[in-house]
């Protein structure tokens, strides 16, 4: 074989290694996407049920899991949620790594993607501690309990603070990037119709806004218990919802964000199948 046959070789297994390796990391998007559109759905049915009165498990992620985990299809659901999550957290990763589809050279994207990575890493292995049927505190009491342990140390309460600040501020540039609608960059809708572009639009714009908005509400309560000292308000989303519905106007409002985070679920499933990956 002469060594020209032996660059062009080496060369067409890069380029075959590379294709692979675009696609496993496009079927994780594809599977990831869905995976959480499915659990947004979810945790918005939850959070309607309490609205209208109804006691349920936690209106977030975890509560999703467990109300998922019941029955032979549930379980089998879950498992594939897990996977899904799994993948969706190595394609955010990846992202982190070479850059997102068209954000490739800003860092703030970049970072962004690793933080998500990270956490919908920790979903996908609650997702599959429930499915294992692990006995493990759910996510509200873990980040009490974990906000309680840092609030011990000197500098701890701020630490807190600071930690839900941080969430606040991506809550409200969630609220941001769906009141402007920056999310339609990345989705590829040229052959779509009309009709369904409008329709994912307004799926994204609510739901987006909807899920941010509640995402900073989840930050303040944060902030609230640092200020405090009182880790029993550092809840999450569960806290965040049940609190909606204790406000004068508590089932209109906690209604109105549970249509929001179904709207974003029904997004997300637009968006496993546009998505720019």
């Amino acid at each position: 074989m002469t060594v020209a046959h032996r660059v062009r070789s080496a060369t067409d297994r890069d380029v075959s290694a590379r294709e692979v390796k675009d696609e496993t990391l496009h079927w994780s998007a594809r599977l990831g996407l869905s995976a959480r559109a499915s659990i947004y759905l979810l945790i918005g049915f939850l959070a309607f049920l309490v609205a209208i009165g109804h006691t349920t498990k936690e209106t977030d992620q975890w509560g999703a899991f467990q109300q998922l985990n019941r029955g032979t299809f549930g379980h089998i659901v879950l498992w594939i949620l897990a996977i899904g999550l799994a993948g969706y957290s190595l394609w955010r990763f990846s992202e982190a790594a070479f850059g997102p589809a068209g954000d490739s050279g800003k860092v703030g994207a970049r970072a962004k993607s690793f933080f998500r990575g990270c956490v919908y890493a920790f979903f996908a292995v609650s997702a599959f501690q429930v499915a294992l049927g692990a006995r493990a505190p759910s996510q509200a009491q873990r980040q009490q309990s974990m906000s309680a342990k840092v609030m011990e140390h000197t500098g701890g309460r701020w630490a807190v603070g600071a930690v839900g600040a941080v969430v606040v501020v991506v809550g409200l540039i969630l609220v941001y990037e769906g009141l402007t609608q920056r999310f339609e960059k990345y989705l590829r809708t040229s052959g779509v119709s009309r009709r369904t572009r409008r329709i994912v639009t307004v799926l994204g714009t609510f739901g987006t806004a909807a899920r941010g908005a509640v995402f900073a509400l989840a930050g303040a309560f944060v902030i609230e218990a640092a200020m405090e000292y009182k880790p029993s308000k550092a809840a999450g989303l569960d806290g965040a919802l049940r609190s909606l519905r204790d406000t004068p106007a508590g089932p209109w409002l906690l209604g109105l964000a549970a249509v929001g985070l179904i709207a974003f679920g029904l997004y997300g499933f637009a968006e496993a199948r546009w998505r720019v990956t």
